[in-house]
């Protein structure tokens, strides 16, 4: 064998070094799916809340890796989740969303996440979530506890941090205060197929403008599950409304999204 020469080492060197600088340039980095915005579908059809939409967006600036779209049910019916990582419903009532979708637009949901989407509930999205109503979308194992008294009135409350909740929503403390806007008291389900839900978050004090005192403490606030190969994540309250919390949702939307490799 031939010993190579000195002016072949040097320009295998030098590809080398090629290779490594493209390899490492922004334009390639942006395409490693750590670096990828997240894709983000936010539901602003029937049942949303349209004054809360910005609320959401504003949690989810471009400068901190996302990218947001607002969808209408039509477009969820169609094809437009093939393009997204995430899909949120937002607060404002959960059966007004679940019927604007219909069967289809449902069955599209569930098969979005089942495939390995995120699914993000507030609110409304979270009763959406359960596995409690006709509208509902099962994606979360979880039954809606104290139907009878949904309306339990508005203003801020006290959350119980759980030890998962810590790791995930990278919440200071034990407890933290929240606002709340009637979302739902939610309670393990017991549906085949659907894994049990991880509690993140616990009511630790009461809204009882409208209801009586003694269900709402101790339910589950904040939770998250998966769903076939997809990741759900749900918020009986507003971090969205919430000086100081809306971090959670950049959290919840990084958990779903698997973008957070300090959870599993």
């Amino acid at each position: 064998m031939r010993p190579w020469k000195l002016s072949h080492l040097i320009r295998i060197a030098s590809l080398e070094a090629i290779a490594i600088l493209v390899l490492n340039s922004p334009a390639c980095q942006a395409e490693h799916p750590s670096t990828k915005p997240i894709r983000v579908a936010l539901y602003a059809d029937e049942g949303a809340t349209i004054k809360s939409l910005p609320e959401v967006i504003n949690c989810l600036p471009k400068s901190d890796g996302f990218d947001v779209t607002k969808i209408s049910a039509e477009a969820l019916r169609g094809n437009a989740l093939d393009r997204c990582d995430v899909v949120i419903f937002p607060g404002g009532s959960g059966s007004g969303e679940g019927n604007a979708l219909g069967g289809d637009g449902r069955n599209r949901v569930r098969e979005f996440v089942k495939r390995g989407g995120g699914y993000i509930g507030i609110c409304a999205g979270a009763y959406l979530a359960s596995i409690e109503y006709p509208w509902s979308l099962g994606l979360l194992n979880a039954h809606v506890l104290d139907r009878a008294h949904w309306d339990r009135g508005t203003g801020n409350v006290t959350l119980k941090i759980a030890t998962a909740g810590h790791d995930t929503l990278r919440a200071d403390g034990d407890s933290c205060t929240i606002h709340y806007e009637n979302g739902p008291l939610l309670g393990p389900g017991q549906k085949e197929g659907v894994q049990d839900y991880e509690l993140l978050a616990s009511f630790d004090s009461e809204m009882t403008q409208h209801a009586p005192p003694g269900t709402m403490k101790g339910t589950t606030a904040i939770a998250r599950g998966k769903f076939g190969d997809g990741r759900v994540f749900c918020f009986s309250p507003h971090p969205e409304k919430t000086p100081g919390q809306q971090t959670f949702l950049q959290a919840a939307a990084r958990w779903v999204a698997r973008r957070d490799d300090q959870t599993q």
